[in-house]
């Protein structure tokens, strides 16, 4: 048969794997959890070890549950949650300390005293970037200062560093890249002439030695090599896809022109806009990063992320028990009719756009004595639509035009509740479509393309279909009472 492509989606929480049937179709998944470790309060982790264990596991069950045989399978790619910083030994192969996770909040005092610099100017017009702890970079100084001897390791040439892809990339082909798309993440990244930054490099003491080189997002990277457990059947197979998450969903919604929005729900929310060419500058608070890179022509993109998201809905789950699985909020917010007069601002590692307030945290109010479970539950399903709105609305300031829709995806995009209530703040269309698997699906189509299943983008487009379309229904004066309580909710939790 042949033109089937396997996606590996490392996430923050799990570790999965799709097998893309050559019209697009979903034929087989498989996930693996990702352990969280929490040393101490605001810093987040993984074990890379994990991450790759889980990641390389999912890859095989997935191609057995297909049913395929490896004549089938023409290419691998790969996307992954971004800013997350790794460090390795070459010659062991192991992680010389853990994964710092995008969420962690502990170099915020490294991004202060570069702030006092007088380097965010730089910065921002270089990468696109804000200083600010979410991003790679000073991840990799925190560990170069803080752990003993890997400074020293690192200017003798005997370690590698890098983003999640490629941790990923080199553990499956041996080869030490990193896509665009990521590497404009790091804080280290020339994105107009897309080459590391040697001030910057020197700015935050990471060694140019240890970065990977920067690649396109659809090229052959390498081959599967012998010798992993599991993946024996895939040996040689190409890997040539990659993008971090949030770019390759809107890769997969095939927002292919400027202007077109996604919105990905995930454990945190991030709203993409392609910007084609043109590299935009937001006074807004968002960030431009590069969306892509095909066939030599680089599409740019802004970008709003909010922090927490699933991850509030989790929280209610697993720390305050209000449900099982997290699918019965919806039930369980939708059984009251407002919530209340109650407002949620999850912060729990900070705010990120609009506002970038590192140090702000988590906070419910409004409650009163007959405050119950499901208006807690509503306020946390409605705050991420709040957060959401604020992204979109500093995203329409520096538009001519006014949005037109937004794409969305992710696993909270399936709560009808949520897209409803999306679309009402936004008074906008809100499009899901029916193959939400769209992260995936932007890593599975980059691949695609690089080994000749497609094309180019017509095709990918004939493969988009639309589940369903949320229209607003939420009358002015609510919309407007309803944003200003929330803002008046988010101004209690800022420190600045």
């Amino acid at each position: 048969m042949g033109g089937y492509i396997i996606a590996i989606d490392q996430g923050t929480t799990s570790s999965r794997a799709l097998v893309f049937a050559p019209d697009g179709h979903v034929v087989s998944i498989a996930r693996h959890p990702v352990t969280q470790y929490y040393p101490r309060p605001g810093w987040v982790e993984h074990d890379p070890q994990e991450l790759f264990a889980t990641a390389a596991r999912a890859l095989s069950e997935a191609f057995e549950a297909s049913g395929l045989s490896p004549a089938d399978i023409e290419a691998v790619g790969i996307t992954n949650q971004r800013e997350t910083a790794i460090l390795w030994d070459p010659v062991s192969g192991k992680s010389v300390y853990n994964a710092i996770v995008w969420q962690c909040r502990r170099t915020a005092d490294i991004c202060e005293a570069l702030e006092k610099e007088g380097l965010g100017g730089y910065v921002k017009e270089k990468t696109g970037l804000l200083i600010d702890a979410y991003f790679s970079g000073t991840k990799f100084k925190w560990m170069l200062d803080n752990v003993d001897g890997l400074y020293e390791r690192a200017a003798g040439g005997l370690l590698l560093g890098g983003t999640v892809d490629s941790w990923l990339i080199w553990n499956l082909t041996g080869r030490h890249v990193t896509d665009h798309s990521n590497a404009s993440r790091t804080m280290l990244f020339d994105i107009k002439n897309l080459r590391w930054d040697d001030e910057l490099c020197y700015a935050l003491g990471v060694p140019r030695s240890i970065l990977p080189e920067p690649v396109q997002n659809s090229e052959i990277y390498g081959r599967i090599k012998p010798g992993i457990p599991g993946l024996e059947a895939l040996e040689g197979i190409p890997v040539c896809g990659s993008a971090g998450d949030q770019q390759a969903a809107l890769f997969g919604q095939c927002c292919f022109d400027a202007g077109m929005t996604k919105n990905t729900y995930g454990t945190g929310c991030f709203a993409v806009m392609n910007t084609g060419g043109e590299i935009l500058s937001s006074s807004s608070g968002l960030v431009s990063s590069v969306g892509w890179t095909v066939r030599g022509m680089t599409t740019y993109c802004l970008e709003g992320s909010v922090f927490n998201a699933g991850s509030a809905i989790q929280w209610l789950r697993d720390e305050l028990g209000f449900f099982e699985s997290s699918p019965q909020i919806n039930d369980l917010a939708g059984s009251v009719p407002d919530t209340g007069g109650v407002y949620m601002v999850p912060a729990f590692t900070g705010l990120g756009a609009p506002y970038w307030d590192m140090d702000a945290r988590g906070l419910i109010c409004g409650i009163t004595r007959g405050t119950g479970r499901a208006h807690i539950a509503r306020a946390v399903l409605e705050s991420i639509a709040f957060q959401t709105a604020m992204l979109i609305d500093a995203m329409e300031a520096g538009m001519s035009a006014p949005m037109k829709e937004l794409r969305v995806d992710g696993g909270a995009s399936a709560s009808d509740f949520l897209m409803q209530f999306q679309a009402d703040l936004l008074n906008i269309p809100v499009i899901r479509p029916s193959m939400v698997e769209t992260t995936a699906a932007g890593a599975a189509y980059l691949a695609g393309l690089a080994a000749g299943v497609w094309a180019d983008c017509r095709d990918l487009l004939r493969q988009r279909d639309t589940d369903r379309v949320f229209l607003p229904s939420m009358d002015e004066s609510r919309r407007a009472a309803a944003l200003n309580a929330w803002k008046d909710a988010v101004r209690r939790t800022l420190t600045k």
